[in-house]
């Protein structure tokens, strides 16, 4: 594959977590967050990667919902060694995006 053909996986954006119950509840939240979206988590072992084209939001109440339990956004930031794209933050709310397409 050239370097055009292989240029759309830099649009990803989305957090990189260390494995574990909140990963699974971060990537469940972002298919129901982020309807008609392709979500994907790539498992590398120690960490996974969550991530989809363009735009990513993750709710804290849906976290919370996928959790069983009361959940803080600035509790994603323990787990979350790192991530791609561009973040915003809002009360209530986190968004992964790409100010500028590759």
């Amino acid at each position: 594959m050239s370097g055009m053909d292989k240029a759309h996986i830099n649009n990803m954006v989305g957090p990189i977590m260390r494995q574990g119950a909140l990963a699974k509840a971060v990537f469940e939240a972002a298919e129901v967050d982020n309807p008609g979206k392709k979500i994907l988590m790539e498992d590398k072992v120690a960490y996974v990667r969550i991530q989809t084209e363009d735009e990513m939001v993750l709710r804290q109440e849906t976290i919370e919902e996928m959790l069983g339990k009361p959940f803080k956004l600035n509790q994603l930031e323990v787990d979350m060694a790192s991530f791609a794209g561009r973040i915003e933050t809002k009360a209530g709310q986190i968004r992964f995006y790409f100010a500028k397409h590759l």
